[in-house]
């Protein structure tokens, strides 16, 4: 990255004196160096973006490119051999592949599909906080429910066993490992997910279910097309990431937010309309995101009052754009109520999650079940005492115990 060698080059990810806390450098990089020089844990340089506007500009701007394998992009880590962002395990996907994909992805992820989901997530919810409720307090919610409640989803979607879902636990992890794993085990672990979902396609190609897979094959062939194999291990691939990992951090760390001050958790007990808008306030003042959105750049772009040189990696911190003063009033602070609330946590632009509705119902029914069901929950421990997860590409706590 050939920017102002002079300037002094950042650590990333950057730390926070606390797991449910905001790293202290961003509000003085939004201020006085809102394109900072990186180092990834590569060692490789890189661009972080901390600015609202900037970070929405380049998610949105196709000279941006998603998947960092040009020759000079920056690794993410040092034995990156393809990884989350690189592409290599998506396959190779025509510009037309990817439209005619994103489309017949969005009509499985419509507001009547998550809508006819609720009562079998509801019950699916209820099950997990039985159990949890049976085993006594303490409890640790994130091993309890978290974890164990959006994979059950992904399992459904993709029409496998659910008695799997342990190995695809397993193999989140590894996709969005950054440190946590070595490689000789994350390509184990990756070759295994691409043979078994190789496997299970084969099989919804020979006899479709009432699925995502299914749905896709039976659709490019109502459109006189073929889904190739190599985008339903992607769509699988998409789904397990972004659908397992990321909503099940998610629901940990909503309800820590909500629990470390409890007047929050009082405020949903009181009014229980304010569920939708405490999920989306949870997601903006998400501190602990993880890793962030990487893009290359192929030409020189002006971001904000900077002109970034073609050749860079460029990380987008949605966290600290979430928390940009100049886009959300009090932005430090959590308003249950706060609308609209235009944040960036499932992205911007073409690329923006396609599976954000179903994110959101999983936390809208995680939320509702939990005020319904166990009214008088509390944390265990100090806030302070909660550790974050390490190693991964996205954020999460190690646990979070609570009682009832």
């Amino acid at each position: 990255m050939a920017r102002g060698d002079t300037e002094p080059v950042i650590d990333y990810p950057l730390s926070a004196p606390a797991a449910l806390d905001a790293p202290e450098e961003w509000t003085e990089l939004r201020r006085t160096r809102p394109v900072a020089r990186i180092r990834l844990p590569s060692g490789d340089e890189a661009a972080l973006l901390t600015r609202y506007e900037d970070v929405r500009q380049v998610l949105a701007d196709p000279r941006f490119r998603r998947h960092l394998d040009a020759p000079d992009a920056a690794r993410v880590t040092a034995n990156e051999s393809g990884g989350v962002f690189s592409g290599a395990l998506a396959g190779p996907m025509s510009a037309e592949t990817h439209r005619q994909w994103r489309r017949m992805v969005g009509r499985w992820f419509t507001a009547r599909r998550m809508t006819a989901l609720r009562p079998e997530l509801e019950a699916a919810a209820e099950r997990l906080i039985d159990a949890m409720v049976d085993g006594g307090a303490p409890a640790d919610l994130r091993r309890e429910l978290g974890f164990p409640f959006p994979v059950r989803v992904i399992c459904v979607m993709l029409g496998v066993p659910g008695e799997d879902r342990e190995k695809f636990s397993y193999w989140s992890d590894t996709l969005l490992s950054l440190t946590r794993y070595p490689q000789a085990e994350i390509d184990a672990a990756q070759a295994e997910f691409r043979a078994y979902m190789s496997r299970h396609i084969a099989g919804v190609r020979e006899n479709p279910g009432d699925d995502l897979i299914s749905a896709l094959i039976s659709a490019a062939a109502e459109a006189d097309g073929a889904m190739p194999d190599e985008a339903l291990l992607s769509t699988a691939q998409g789904l397990l990431v972004a659908g397992h990992e990321t909503t099940a951090n998610m629901i940990g760390k909503m309800v820590g937010m909500l629990l470390a001050d409890r007047r929050h958790w009082e405020a949903l007990l009181a009014d229980r309309s304010l569920v939708r808008t405490a999920v989306e306030e949870a997601l903006r003042m998400d501190a602990n995101a993880g890793f962030g959105i990487p893009r290359y750049i192929t030409e020189d772009v002006r971001v904000g009052q900077e002109v970034i040189p073609r050749g860079t990696t460029v990380v987008c911190s949605l966290s600290a754009a979430n928390r940009d003063e100049s886009a959300f009033a009090g932005a430090d602070g959590m308003d249950l109520g706060r609308a609209p609330n235009t944040h960036l946590a499932f992205g911007a632009g073409a690329h923006a999650c396609l599976g954000q509705a179903l994110a959101r119902t999983e936390l809208q029914v995680v939320l509702e079940v939990l005020l319904r069901r166990l009214p008088g929950l509390e944390l265990a421990v100090p806030a302070g005492e909660l550790r974050r997860v390490d190693g991964l590409v996205v954020g999460g706590l190690r646990t979070l115990p609570v009682r009832w």
